[in-house]
């Protein structure tokens, strides 16, 4: 099926390899949705359906022999070694974060909840207290009402991922396989487009850089959106490749390069985004074909593969997170109003492509091109100076979120000032992690390749170029995130890093060429000995510049996981909650973080008590009422709080979770050094 028979090369087991983590997170994703939708997600008719559909994505994909990658076994084998790596570092520092204060949790309560129950969505069990009643709160911090039951703020496709770690007792274990996947990922595209000798640089490059390693370490969903975009790149690229070379079309791997890339909208809705220029391409794709070109035949089926994958992602994201996707539909419509702008644009390009054809192109365009790549990043690196994003709130999360930056400006010894994004510095967020090197020889080498473009060249870089430029520019000009650091790194994860990363190599490759002749021509009088060592000493300083400064940036929280001791925590406070309890959180704090806790990972039914407005703890009359509720259903009553005082009015209390552990720091101006203290303690009254 491989089409790996006898002793296959290095090249080829490093092209097969690459792809095959965004092969099996697509298979899973397919499987894994089916059984959700049916509320059947349960191991055994998973991994079964899931194996299957991989196998099949598969066959399609890699049934006929694949453009080889030209590899040495050295660097398959560093490129291996550096993935084995980065998964087992993150492994043995990865985080525990599983009380409900940020998304990690949240991604992790939910896939707790398939991994127990395989359906949506989540049951409340109401009776458990004596029936509905205005005073109990079901839902929580990242978790919606839904016609008397709650469902988590995000799409499923994380989640999906994370429960089956969760099967094998491994949940939390899971994002540092998903990022040595990531590593292997990227270095595959980077062999395709700039070298297999620089696949090992870019992905200890990209393992290093402290966003990837924060987002492999927790449950988070940029590491999976990442395989699948870089993964539909590399499959996109051997489709065309082996269209070019072999002279026939392959629709099948086309179809499922498609696939891939739409899968990204089923694990974050911002895949939307990320896959519109696979829309656009697509079209020149079909729009070639009306011209007899061997790689227009991957167009139809890439088309259709991309508005499959994100109509399921779109379907799934209706049907089990509706909640979630209205509260996000100030951003969502626009952004459905442009997919289908581009789809109507992309059909009438193909149409008028005759037409298009004979429009002569002038001859400074090439060189235009490239200068409006570097004055953009020019623009980006001097916005700071030029503009002070803000936002006045008119929502209620926007004023939660202004209080939320106010606090951590004092934490930072800063003014505060919640209505500021810090938006305008988010080049210089990039730079923090990847350095500048890195950005000077991304623009470099986009400037470059949009130049070969558009003289009529480079075409196998069309694509790549489309996605990592469109996605870098959206998410550089509007990151829509809290700007507090590490946590607004992530949104750099799923394309600019590994974008930049791919695009700096190339750049160093052109320039160890250039250079490095010129500079061996110098020390060595021109002969090939002089321009070998040239171009050795311009590929060895040009790695250091590329590597050392995101493992210096990386040093400071590298060797600190966050969040240690949770899970034991858990495990122990669920031991101390009876199995027949209906437990009512009291205090504010603690049924924001604790209330799907219980639900979810306890098996125990948990409301919050409604609080009056400005308190942070309930009405003791409103808590004894509800007791005696529960009590009348013939279940224990346990009420939680932070505070021994906040639970001694309705029995003896007893602290059950006392934990000091690590929090990320929530920096502001620069990039984290380090991590900080964090303090859980939740104290219960059996009634």
């Amino acid at each position: 099926m491989l089409h790996l028979r006898g002793r296959p090369s290095a090249g080829r087991v490093l092209a097969v390899a690459s792809v095959l983590p965004a092969l099996a997170v697509a298979g899973w994703l397919l499987a894994g949705l089916a059984l959700l939708l049916a509320g059947r997600y349960t191991p055994l008719p998973a991994a079964v359906l899931g194996l299957a559909v991989t196998v099949l994505l598969a066959r399609f994909a890699l049934r006929r022999p694949g453009p080889l990658v030209e590899a040495t076994a050295l660097q398959a084998g560093a490129v291996f070694a550096v993935a084995a790596a980065s998964g087992v570092f993150n492994a043995v520092l990865h985080a525990e974060q599983l009380a409900v204060r940020r998304d990690p949790a949240t991604y992790a309560q939910y896939a707790a909840w398939l991994a127990r129950h395989g359906s949506m969505p989540i049951e409340v069990r109401a009776e458990a207290f004596g029936g509905a009643d205005p005073a109990l709160i079901f839902d929580s911090v990242g978790f919606f009402p839904a016609d008397g039951a709650v469902v988590p703020q995000f799409m499923p496709g994380a989640p999906l991922l994370f429960a089956a770690g969760d099967w094998l007792g491994a949940m939390l274990l899971t994002p540092a396989v998903l990022g040595a996947c990531a590593v292997l990922t990227l270095a595959g595209v980077v062999a395709r487009l700039a070298g297999a000798r620089w696949a090992p640089l870019a992905a200890s490059a990209f393992a290093v850089c402290l966003p990837v390693l924060y987002t492999s370490r927790t449950t988070f969903s940029e590491i999976p959106s990442m395989i699948l975009l870089f993964g539909g790149l590399a499959l996109l690229h051997d489709a065309l490749a082996g269209t070019a070379r072999r002279g026939l079309p392959r629709r099948g791997e086309g179809a499922v390069a498609g696939l891939v890339f739409g899968l990204a909208v089923l694990v974050r809705v911002d895949g939307l985004r990320d896959v519109l220029p696979v829309l656009a391409f697509a079209g020149l794709l079909v729009a070639m074909r009306r011209f007899g070109r061997p790689a227009g035949a991957v167009g139809p089926p890439l088309l259709a593969g991309v508005v499959a994958g994100a109509g399921l992602g779109l379907f799934a994201g209706h049907a089990l997170s509706r909640p979630y996707l209205d509260h996000l539909s100030r951003s969502v419509r626009p952004l459905l109003l442009i997919c289908a702008a581009v789809l109507v644009l992309t059909a009438v390009g193909a149409a008028a492509a005759p037409r298009l054809a004979r429009v002569p192109r002038p001859r400074w365009l090439p060189g235009a091109g490239a200068a409006l790549v570097v004055l953009v990043m020019a623009g980006l690196a001097v916005r700071p100076w030029l503009q002070t994003v803000r936002r006045t709130p008119t929502t209620l999360e926007d004023g939660r979120t202004a209080r939320f930056i106010e606090e951590i400006q004092k934490a930072n010894g800063l003014p505060p000032d919640g209505e500021r994004l810090y938006f305008e510095q988010s080049l210089h967020w990039v730079a923090w992690y990847v350095g500048v090197p890195v950005v000077v020889l991304a623009t470099l080498a986009a400037a470059l390749l949009v130049r070969r473009l558009l003289k009529g060249g480079a075409f196998a870089w069309l694509a790549p170029l489309a996605v990592i430029g469109w996605t870098t520019v959206a998410t550089l000009l509007r990151p829509e995130i809290t700007p507090d650091h590490p946590w607004a790194a992530r949104r750099l994860v799923p394309v600019v890093i590994p974008g930049l990363v791919l695009l700096a190599v190339w750049g160093l490759a052109w320039a160890r060429d250039r250079l490095g002749d010129r500079l061996g021509d110098r020390l060595g009088g021109g002969g090939p000995g002089g321009r070998g060592r040239g171009r050795r000493w311009v590929a060895g300083v040009g790695a250091v510049l590329v590597l050392a400064p995101p493992a210096v940036i990386s040093i400071g929280t590298a060797f600190t996981p966050v969040g240690r001791g949770e899970a034991a925590a858990v495990a122990a406070l669920c031991a101390r909650i009876p199995a027949d309890a209906s437990v009512l959180i009291a205090e504010r704090v603690t049924a924001d973080r604790f209330t799907q806790v219980v639900r979810g990972m306890c098996g125990v039914p948990a409301a919050e008590v409604e609080r009056y407005p400005g308190r942070d703890t309930a009405s003791a009359h409103e808590v004894r009422r509800l007791m005696d509720r529960v009590r009348a259903a013939g279940r224990v009553p346990v009420v939680l709080a932070a505070e021994a005082a906040q639970v001694a009015p309705y029995g003896p209390p007893r602290q059950v979770m006392a934990l000091v552990t690590r929090q990320d720091e929530r920096s502001l101006t620069g990039p984290p050094d380090g991590t900080w203290s964090l303090r859980m303690n939740v104290w219960a009254a059996t009634g």
